[in-house]
């Protein structure tokens, strides 16, 4: 069926919900968002999907999520059962435009199949969900998000029994169910209050904070230096108008935290994230009133969250009383040197720990690692694969789970969760800034000290946005080019070996070749012979390719001339 014949389908139903008929009327006269919106369905891919809100298939809008839950619902049915449609899906949102209704969709959706469904009362973090699929004993979750996107985005992400998300086989098996769902208008809800007679609709909400709150005290190492330093340090939490207040304030008081301070203009949901340009703490812009606040009270450290509370950013005071925002690699360091030397020192560090961190996230954390007697596995970028590990660890008793980290702002210190968790984070880099308080050191200082022990790592990520039909073949181009005519270096420093993990192999200069074990993504990366390294990789859930850059020098200056190097080199590369 061509976009148009797609489109004219929608424009005549005779029963197209309201918003959505008036979404369509505002494009009709625009062809090109026409095609945008119906040339193709909204991918669902292992992340669930993620887009522009809207009219059309290729949008987030109602008939999209029914559709994505009509998926899930045969999944459960045909793959796990009656025992599963029992114990039911725990459904949460975030604070962005049309999450609760999405929520609610997706509840009469799976309904309408006799499966019960969990849906909190208000807006909750991503984190909490994959706590409550676990503490719920559910048969999967859904967290309707769209991470740090911009106002227009929203999202849906799926969940397994353990709490985390979907590991590749059974995301292909949903992805497979979603895609039969032929007639996306079609798709049967039941009535929500129906749902609730029949005890198929259940809402949550505080039981499980409660639960989640109490789980968090196991965070925690070392609550007696928390208590002698707890007055003196200075805590500045922003959740940028997302989810996360709702339990990040209560966690650090919990902990014994005590000056805490909340930027005052981001500290209420608003689904415009009306302070920022973009509600990603990845952004240091972000941080600009958490900066001014700072600067008011001299605070020692400031936290932000994302919108669905499951990414950390952190910017810290230097010598100079400036403040620097850090980056993930950076704060992933900080956090493991830490909880080594406060494992050690309550002699609580079991012989078999185990770190676990994405392909493209720094090898300092692994350096920190290694010295202490800390083995580290590296795992696709997802943190589904770290989940995958810390289950496997659970079965086999071989390794415990100490830390788990992606690059990208994501960190996980108890396995309660199985998904990043900006929560237990926030705790955790408080503690770490409490440690270094009381030692009359910052965090900045302390930074500077695991450079001066393992040498200058240095990391950068650079995306390259490519929307639209367009976008998506100049991606796949660039990769099919960068495999059958691949650099022999960047920035004159000579490539040592390439993996490519889309075929699994590992080859060197000399054309060795082994065999990588991990499952199938299309990602490449690039070992270079001083051991720094870049990758490229397409986002799995935004129209972008990714280049990750992982420089490594013995003094920060080297070390920052390798990496213009590197970028220049890049460019060039996607410049061609």
């Amino acid at each position: 069926m061509s976009w148009q014949e797609t489109y004219n389908m929608w424009k005549n139903y005779s029963e197209l919900d309201q918003g959505v008929a008036e979404d369509l009327k505002n494009i009709e006269d625009d062809e090109s968002k026409l095609e945008d919106a119906f040339h193709a369905p909204l991918e669902f891919g292992t992340a669930g999907m993620r887009g522009i809100i809207g009219a059309g298939i290729n949008r987030m809008n109602i008939y999209t999520v029914r559709q994505a839950t009509e998926g899930l619902a045969l999944f459960i049915e045909n793959e796990q059962g009656e025992e599963a449609k029992k114990r039911g899906v725990v459904i949460a949102y975030d604070s962005r435009h049309m999450s609760k209704e999405f929520a609610f969709e997706s509840a009469k959706t799976l309904g309408a199949h006799g499966i019960k469904a969990y849906v909190f009362e208000e807006l909750r973090p991503t984190p909490e969900l994959a706590f409550a699929v676990r503490h719920l004993q559910a048969a999967a979750g859904i967290m309707v998000t769209a991470s740090h996107n911009p106002p227009e985005y929203n999202g849906y992400k799926t969940y397994g029994e353990d709490g985390g998300q979907l590991p590749p086989k059974e995301a292909n098996e949903l992805t497979s169910y979603v895609r039969s769902v032929g007639d996306m208008l079609a798709v049967e809800v039941a009535d929500e209050d129906t749902l609730k007679e029949q005890g198929l609709l259940e809402i949550i909400g505080h039981n499980v904070d409660k639960e989640y709150l109490e789980a968090m005290k196991t965070v925690t190492i070392n609550p007696d230096l928390i208590d002698r330093v707890a007055n003196d340090l200075k805590i500045i939490f922003t959740p940028l108008h997302g989810t996360a207040k709702v339990l990040g304030e209560k966690a650090l008081r919990q902990a014994g935290f005590r000056n805490i301070e909340l930027v005052p203009e981001q500290a209420e949901p608003d689904p415009e994230f009306s302070t920022v340009k973009s509600p990603n703490p990845e952004d240091p812009e972000a941080f600009e009133k958490a900066i001014e606040l700072g600067c008011e009270i001299d605070a020692d450290l400031l936290v932000a969250t994302d919108p669905d509370g499951d990414r950390l950013g952190l910017a810290v005071k230097t010598a100079e009383s400036h403040y620097e925002v850090l980056t993930g690699n950076q704060i992933a360091s900080l956090m493991l040197d830490y909880m080594i030397k406060a494992h050690r020192e309550t002699e609580i560090l079991p012989k078999n720990s185990v770190i676990v961190k994405s392909i493209v996230s720094s090898d300092l954390p692994r350096a920190i690692a290694e010295k202490n007697g800390v083995q580290t596995v590296d795992v696709l970028t997802g943190f589904k694969f770290i989940a995958e590990k810390i289950k496997h660890y659970e079965q086999d008793s071989s390794h415990t789970f100490m830390f788990g980290f992606e690059e990208s702002y994501g960190y996980l210190v108890q396995p309660f969760v199985r998904d990043k968790d900006a929560i237990q984070a926030l705790v955790m880099v408080s503690e770490m800034a409490a440690f270094h308080k009381e030692n009359q050191y910052s965090c900045f200082d302390a930074l500077q000290d695991l450079y001066q022990e393992y040498g200058h790592f240095k990391e950068k990520t650079i995306s390259i946005k490519m929307d639209g039909i367009e976008g998506a073949q100049k991606i796949k181009d660039l990769m099919d080019r960068l495999r059958n005519d691949s650099p022999d270096s960047f920035g004159k420093i000579k490539i040592k070996s390439v993996e490519d993990f889309k075929t699994s192999k590992r080859v060197d200069m000399d054309g060795n070749e082994e065999t990588i074990d991990m499952p199938s993504a299309d990602v490449l990366k690039y070992h270079l012979v001083d051991t720094s390294w870049i990758a490229a990789r397409p986002s799995g859930t935004e129209p972008k390719i990714k280049f990750y850059i992982a420089a490594y020098d013995d003094s920060g200056v080297a070390v920052n001339e390798k990496m213009a190097s590197f970028e220049k080199a890049i460019n060039e590369i996607v410049g061609e």
